[in-house]
């Protein structure tokens, strides 16, 4: 084995950044970490994390993390929240390293300049679904997709009708049935925004029809995604709930890092459901494929409206249903129009006017 592979971990301090620091605790002689930033939140764990790895490069104010990716390393993990991730996923790019990609926010509302500096293998997806259609395409060629099976929890309130949630709480909305993760993607579970998110970043990523991919409700959170082929067959990916297998597989690919999870208990009885979503219940996933056909920067306005909105929410100014309300709102206000081209700027002016408008009803 050579010299171990350099990290840079961009948001170390949250969910997903504190597992990926697991892993490198767990393979010292695979991984050594070059650079840690974080957004401020937590001072006294990123100062533990800098004193334990001695990293070169660090930053903690929320502003740094793009210079901290900009220095290179063999692999840089975004696991930045939200749209504050575009600047550090285009400093990696251009800094040649590849992108373990947590910050979806990102690649969704940044898509065509992301796609324009990425060079093919690049960027490595970290999201759980991402990373088992990744697996499940090698099973084949592009050509013979025919389908992209995109999974989710169904969160919380899965077969709740809309009326039961006028009245959901904070409280509620954050305890999911199989993932620990962060306020807003708990949040995001919840709504199914995520999920939304989640069909955008799928169809940049696989260069895939958006009406080719299909979101299927699977509470037990143990297939992460499929692939259906021409020929009728379907490959699936399966794992227990535990980002560290999909952290893992990017910081190490293309090799795997042994005992990352644990697997699936084939000596106990598993039972496996499988339902549709109901879109009228959770209309989030319908608007962001409208979103994504529109293209431009409506994956953008989509974006910062439901950050905005799930603050206002957590602050308990306003409803839960009342998020994704606000989304819509925000989308018809600014009505976007597809831009042939994409600059830096149209997606900061856009995320800055949907924040206003979006303030504005909360």
């Amino acid at each position: 084995m050579g010299a171990p592979r350099e990290l840079i971990v961009l948001g170390s301090t949250g969910s997903i950044g504190t597992q990926a620091l697991d892993i490198v605790r767990a393979n010292p002689t695979r991984f050594r970490v070059v650079g840690l930033a974080a957004g401020g939140s937590q001072p006294e764990l990123f100062a533990a994390q800098v004193a334990e790895f001695a990293p070169r490069w660090v930053s903690n104010d929320g502003e740094g993390a793009a210079e901290v990716a900009a220095h290179g390393a063999d692999v840089v993990l975004n696991a930045i929240t939200g749209a504050a991730g575009l600047r550090a996923t285009l400093a990696t790019l251009e800094s040649g390293s590849k992108l373990a990609l947590a910050n979806k926010e990102s690649l969704v509302i940044g898509g065509p300049l992301v796609k324009a500096l990425a060079a093919p293998g690049q960027i490595l997806p970290v999201d759980s679904e991402h990373s088992a259609i990744w697996q499940a395409l090698q099973a084949g060629q592009r050509a013979d997709v025919r389908k992209i099976i995109l999974t989710a929890s169904g969160g919380p309130f899965r077969g709740w009708p809309r009326e039961r949630m006028l009245t959901v709480t904070p409280e509620q909305a954050l305890k999911h049935p199989t993932w620990q993760m962060g306020r807003v993607v708990t949040i995001n579970s919840a709504t199914l925004v995520n999920k939304g998110l989640e069909l955008i970043e799928a169809g940049l990523l696989f260069d895939v029809p958006y009406d080719q991919i299909r979101v299927v409700v699977h509470p037990q959170s143990v297939v992460h995604s499929a692939v259906e082929f021409v020929d009728g067959s379907t490959i699936a990916q399966c794992s227990p709930p535990d980002m560290k297998l999909p952290i893992s597989l990017a910081l190490g690919w293309p090799d795997r890092v042994a005992m990352a999870a644990f697997p699936v208990d084939w000596t106990h009885a598993n039972q496996w459901d499988f339902e549709p979503l109901d879109e009228q219940a959770f209309p989030a996933v319908t608007l962001a494929r409208q979103v994504a056909q529109r293209g431009g920067v409506a994956p953008a306005i989509y974006n910062a409206a439901n950050e905005v909105a799930v603050d206002a929410f957590c602050a308990g100014q306003l409803g839960f249903l009342d998020i994704v309300d606000v989304i819509a709102r925000t989308l018809g206000e600014l009505a976007p129009r597809p831009d042939a081209t994409l600059t830096l700027d149209d997606v900061l002016t856009a995320d800055a006017q949907a924040r206003e408008v979006a303030s504005s009803q909360c």
